[in-house]
């Protein structure tokens, strides 16, 4: 059995969100304050041993309004059933899928309640809401003077809210008929407990490097492996070497009692000279050792130096440290599984950015490692029995994506709430669901495509994709010049852009990835006119085009330069990406066929061109210039030059274009398309 679908509502940035789960292991990528840790907290929290508690902040912003909403239904007399209705509560959804033709459902069993002999999904709904019978003592200590000003009302009711949320609302578990929401039943919260065990790695770990004194976190770890290993359930030689640990702490001890005795008795000669007569002398010691609290407080993790000096835990890289660190808390997390008297039929381990301190490299080897470091522990460990566990990793490491399953990866969205200004909520993008298919030629490009590249896109603001080398070289020049005349808020040097070389022939590959994405995109590739013979030319001679991308985005078969010239504005955006191909300069009429020639067209004067020919001047000189050379000089050595006019009007439009422009028609529209499963562009 497994979880295979998540669904939040209203805890902090997770208004309203559906996560799929993988099977082993699966990656949440996505920008900074996306909802990443929302889910990590949220899940801590429902997977500890105690029902969970949550406060009013943790409500997501739009959830307030159903407070006040309550409220207003009380003074207008409305029936409590409405009223409860109306009071918001967090809700959590876990889908559990399972094989109908399993001997046991084993901890599953109370959570199947549906009467369908097919059906192969368990629903657990877990809601933190009003208490049961308390909606009279609730609303009764709300006091709002309803003649205030309204914004001034809803302000103290929140602050209200503050103490009677934790107050009068609990945690419930219900067992729901996936075919039938009405078929529900209660259960404990131990239920719960018993059918998944949750554990978390959090990214403060506590590893930082100390100068002035050791840091002993990995040593932390032992006592917890140590109480594991005692258990009832733990394996046989687990249990012996607690036994051992424990007559050699008993040994010691004896040894000590028998030593404070005598030197205590040597003591009260010296006791005496202070006055005080003692009613007994006979003092006795008994010193209690607890071999859990000395791994804990008084062990220190120690690495093998030389000259028989031991190196401590603080002397590592902090790298090393790390994933010895994060090594241990599987290990400890599987031993705790394991050693639980009813295993439960479910692991869920959370892991959060474990690329903190790791070279690349080791990031690659670290995500791709999982499922086999999983396998070990089961093998080597848990005397061959799967460990049913499931990896969920958050991470901002572009390397650990390129090396994750691209179908594993679920993008993280920060979207504009519409009904709380200033706010924002996560939108979940499964890969799987519409890039899965690698039948599909494009799909299958774009999953080789960011195996082998950096997938900085899952990560950046804003994304470019360019041509070629020249373009790769100039565009951070180009971007400085054009950010001289921006807002300081438009900037793109103050952005996060990634850059991709994609070539004119792929690019429109990209277009159905980046609708998905809904990340605003800048596209500058080339005219590449070309004359009825298909052999190119210059852009006022031209028949039509050889670069796919610009007959992709136009979805025409064939167009001409003339024709591509005449396009508007409006008609190289769609949502939140736009084209930009060389058009002429303000003022003249020539017109360049590559970014060389753009390039000398905008710079006319510098490179010296025919005035009674520019457009055969630009393309000659062109064809003569090496790319990279040419890029590489006036990217370094020469740089007083003027952007192509068609690489300026992109660029502007990308610093002043955001994520919530797909909000537009145009944007939604191609974002619904994409979401249905369209392979159109």
């Amino acid at each position: 059995m497994r979880i295979k679908k998540v669904q939040v509502k209203n805890f902090r940035l997770l208004k309203n969100t559906e996560l799929c789960l993988d099977e082993h292991m699966t990656l949440i990528v996505g920008r900074n304050n996306s909802g990443k840790t929302s889910l990590a907290e949220l899940f801590r929290r429902l997977l500890s041993e105690k029902a969970a508690g949550f406060s009013l902040e943790d409500f997501s912003l739009a959830a307030h309004s159903g407070f006040w909403d309550a409220l207003q239904m009380v003074r207008q007399k409305r029936k409590d059933t409405d009223v409860r209705t109306a009071l918001p509560s967090i809700e959590v959804t876990l889908t559990v899928g399972y094989d109908k033709a399993a001997a046991s459902f084993g901890p599953l069993s109370d959570f199947i309640v549906d009467l369908d002999p097919d059906c192969e999904e368990a629903c657990v709904d877990i809601c933190y809401q009003l208490g049961d019978g308390k909606l009279k003592v609730f609303l009764g200590e709300i006091e709002v003077d309803n003649e205030a000003d309204e914004a001034l009302q809803k302000a103290i009711l929140l602050q209200k809210m503050k103490e009677l949320v934790p107050k009068h609302y609990s945690c419930k578990v219900f067992a729901r008929d996936p075919n039938d929401p009405t078929n529900e039943r209660p259960l404990e919260w131990a239920k719960l407990r018993e059918l998944i065990q949750g554990d978390l790695v959090s990214a403060q770990r506590g590893i930082d490097d100390i100068t002035h004194k050791e840091n002993d976190s990995l040593s932390r770890i032992l006592s917890a492996l140590f109480e594991s290993a005692g258990q009832e359930n733990s394996r046989e030689a687990d249990q012996q070497t607690v036994n051992t640990l424990k007559e050699g702490v008993k040994n010691v001890q004896e040894s000590i009692d028998k030593s404070f005795n005598g030197q205590l008795t040597n003591l009260l000669p010296a006791l005496n000279l202070f006055g005080y007569r003692f009613p007994d002398p006979n003092i006795q010691t008994e010193t209690s050792l607890d071999v859990g609290l000395l791994l804990r407080n008084h062990t220190k993790i120690r690495y093998a130096g030389a000259n028989g000096i031991s190196l401590p835990e603080a002397y590592n890289g902090l790298g090393t440290r790390n994933l010895i660190y994060i090594l241990l808390k599987l290990f400890e997390a599987f031993k705790s599984f394991k050693a639980r008297g009813s295993e439960p039929g479910m692991h869920l381990m959370f892991i959060e950015e474990p690329e903190a301190h790791l070279h690349p490299q080791m990031q690659e080897v670290f995500v791709s490692k999982l499922e086999v470091i999983a396998k070990l522990f089961a093998d080597r460990y848990g005397d061959g029995q799967p460990w049913p566990v499931q990896f969920v990793v958050t991470t901002h490491s572009s390397h650990m994506a390129n090396k994750a399953e691209f179908n594993s990866i679920r993008y993280f969205l920060a979207m504009p709430d519409s009904d709380v200004a200033g706010s924002s909520r996560t939108k979940v993008k499964d890969l799987k669901l519409n890039f899965g298919d690698r039948e599909n030629k494009d799909n299958e490009f774009l999953h080789q495509y960011m195996t082998l590249t950096r997938c900085d896109l899952l990560f950046a603001d804003k994304v470019i994709l360019i041509e070629g080398t020249s373009e790769r070289l100039l565009l951070p020049v180009m971007i400085g010049k054009v950010d001289a005349v921006l807002a300081d808020a438009e900037k793109l040097e103050s952005q996060y852009i990634s850059v991709l070389e994609v070539g004119g022939a792929y690019s429109h590959i990209f277009f159905r990835l980046l609708d998905f994405l809904e990340l605003p995109a800048l596209i500058i590739t080339d005219l590449d006119s070309v004359d009825a013979a298909s052999e190119a030319c210059v852009v006022s001679k031209g028949a039509g085009t050889s670069n796919a991308s610009i007959k992709a985005w136009f979805d025409v078969g064939a167009i001409s330069p003339q024709e591509l010239l005449e396009k508007i504005e409006a008609d190289k955006i769609k949502g939140v990406r736009r084209i930009a191909y060389q058009v002429p300069e303000p003022g003249g009429p020539a017109c360049g066929r590559s970014l060389e020639g753009a390039f000398m067209l905008a710079n006319a004067a510098k490179f010296s061109l025919n005035a009674a020919d520019l457009e055969k001047s630009a393309w000659d000189k062109a064809a003569k210039a090496k790319k990279s050379e040419f890029a590489l000089k006036h990217a370094i050595r020469d740089t007083d030059w003027a952007v192509p006019h068609y690489i300026r009007e992109g660029l502007i439009w990308l610093a002043k274009t955001t994520t919530e422009a797909s909000g537009s028609k145009a944007g939604q529209a191609a974002v619904q398309a994409v979401e249905a499963g369209s392979h159109g562009n």
